[in-house]
């Protein structure tokens, strides 16, 4: 089955897939072949589909094998259409940006929409994986998590689509971090989807919450395994650019920018894109480091 979604113009499926890392963890996959992305993942109804993301004219087509019913065919449209920010409209943060030459880039090739998974708690499990971890440490855990916990692909059961909350849930912290190897994270992400399961956290929620950021940020920060960096991550995952994800990667390319080398801290860091208000997380991101030596 094929449907077709159009997207807030300018749109670039490639910008959208090569705007961080998420595109290499499972179950996501970028198709060579056609410079889309595939994704497993599992519907409303239970079922497990693979979905082959191409671009359009004016949006992106979704091909999926078999016949889908209607509210399938609904549900696949809601994930891809949340997935890939299909209805974000940047054109505020455009003309902020094309006064800014190392942001001059930014609207041209359309970038400004990030990558996220259908789910609030996979983005959630995935942003834990990422701290105090190489990121080939992160990709490895990812696979495990999936391969290990997540349904298989009827037509190729090698791959997985990503857990759902009762999945772990009824798992144990000492089976996780050893099928995982977890480590420290275990606990964390164990909580996090009986939390879910259980219904004493709403992370979906919060996907369409109208409370003020830092609000938001707050209730992001009360989940454990989450601190200030995953926290910005997330709000950046959910279209709220209030908070920049200070890394040791971003005090080295503030430091190089503007500090001639020398150390920086979060402090610095935020005065740096203080000037770009609720942009700053964005603006950040796709800040052109080619002169501080990032290639």
């Amino acid at each position: 089955m094929r449907l077709t979604q159009s997207a807030h113009p300018p749109f670039s499926l490639s910008a959208v897939v090569r705007s961080h890392g998420w595109i290499r963890l499972a179950p996501f996959r970028e198709d060579e072949r056609t410079g889309g992305l595939t994704y497993v993942g599992r519907l409303q109804s239970g079922r497990v589909v693979e979905l082959l993301v191409q671009e359009t004219s004016d949006g992106v087509s979704v091909e999926v094998q078999g016949p889908l019913s209607e509210a399938e065919t609904e549900d696949v449209g809601r994930q891809v259409a949340w997935m890939l920010a299909l209805d974000q409209d940047s054109s505020a943060f455009y003309a902020l940006a094309r006064q800014e030459p190392k942001l001059a880039h930014v609207e041209e090739q359309a970038k400004g929409r990030i990558l996220r998974s259908p789910t609030l708690f996979e983005d959630t499990v995935k942003t834990i994986l990422t701290t105090n971890t190489s990121w080939g440490g992160t990709i490895r855990m990812v696979e495990a998590l999936v391969s290990r916990f997540g349904p298989p692909l009827p037509a190729d059961p090698t791959r997985h689509a990503f857990p759902a909350p009762d999945q772990l849930a009824a798992t144990d912290v000492d089976t996780l971090r050893a099928e995982t190897r977890l480590g420290y994270r275990a606990p964390y992400v164990l909580e996090l989807a009986r939390q879910v399961a259980g219904g004493a956290l709403d992370l979906e929620g919060l996907k369409t919450s109208n409370v003020p950021t830092p609000e938001l940020r707050q209730q992001l920060l009360a989940i454990k395994g989450v601190g200030d960096y995953a926290a910005a991550n997330l709000l950046m995952l959910l279209g709220r650019y209030d908070f920049i994800p200070v890394d040791s990667w971003a005090r080295k390319m503030v430091s190089q920018e503007w500090y001639d080398g020398q150390p920086v801290g979060r402090a610095e860091v935020e005065a740096a894109f203080e000037r770009w208000g609720a942009w700053k997380g964005l603006a950040y991101w796709l800040w052109d480091w080619s002169a501080s030596g990032e290639t």
